[in-house]
């Protein structure tokens, strides 16, 4: 793993943390699931509305197949050696009211179980790769739900279980300096 450094001290959970493509498949027994899907429910949300729902399938399971097919095909091709698929959904509305955070809050709770995930020694990676109409259709998401997002869970293996296409890219990448992104004040292009 590439070495990556911080100029601030913050614990090496934050820095250590990357998305790796290439899983190994192995099983995650029913006591690594609930830990997962507990530190996701353990979330920080507006008003303690907890606006996630997490829709997911093991390999082998009857879903497994299902939530593959959702992805799009370059994450397909790696996603299946994954050791879960997870789907995060939100609530748009709370208490009968649009909800302005309930993105905001699923993403705390995509965080708090990629953070668990790597707490564990497995991996977590986050896909936008989706096809959403298909998804809402085939998972029977209510249209006053969003879904943010899928993430695949395993254990890292060799990079060569990956399409050739995507080895060389599977290394820790590095981050904006913090100069660029956080700023006293207004906005700054």
């Amino acid at each position: 793993m590439t070495d990556r450094s911080t100029d601030s001290q913050v614990d090496r959970l934050f820095v250590d943390r990357w998305s790796p493509r290439a899983f190994d498949g192995s099983q995650l027994s029913e006591t690594d699931l609930n830990a997962l899907f507990e530190a996701a429910r353990w979330a920080p949300s507006a008003f303690n509305a907890q606006p996630w729902r997490l829709l997911y399938a093991v390999p082998g399971d009857a879903n497994w197949d299902r939530f593959l097919t959702l992805l799009v095909p370059a994450n397909q091709a790696w996603a299946k050696n994954a050791s879960l698929l997870v789907f995060f959904v939100s609530a748009a509305t709370s208490r009968g009211k649009p909800s302005h955070t309930h993105s905001f809050d699923t993403g705390s709770a995509w965080m708090s179980l990629a953070l668990q995930a790597q707490i564990m020694g497995l991996h977590a990676h986050g896909m936008s790769g989706v096809d959403f109409d298909a998804a809402r259709v085939e998972l029977g998401v209510p249209d006053d739900f969003r879904i943010e997002a899928a993430a695949a869970v395993g254990r890292q293996t060799d990079v060569s279980v990956l399409p050739e296409a995507l080895r060389d890219k599977e290394v820790p990448s590095d981050r904006k300096p913090i100069a660029e992104v956080a700023f006293a004040g207004n906005f700054v292009a």
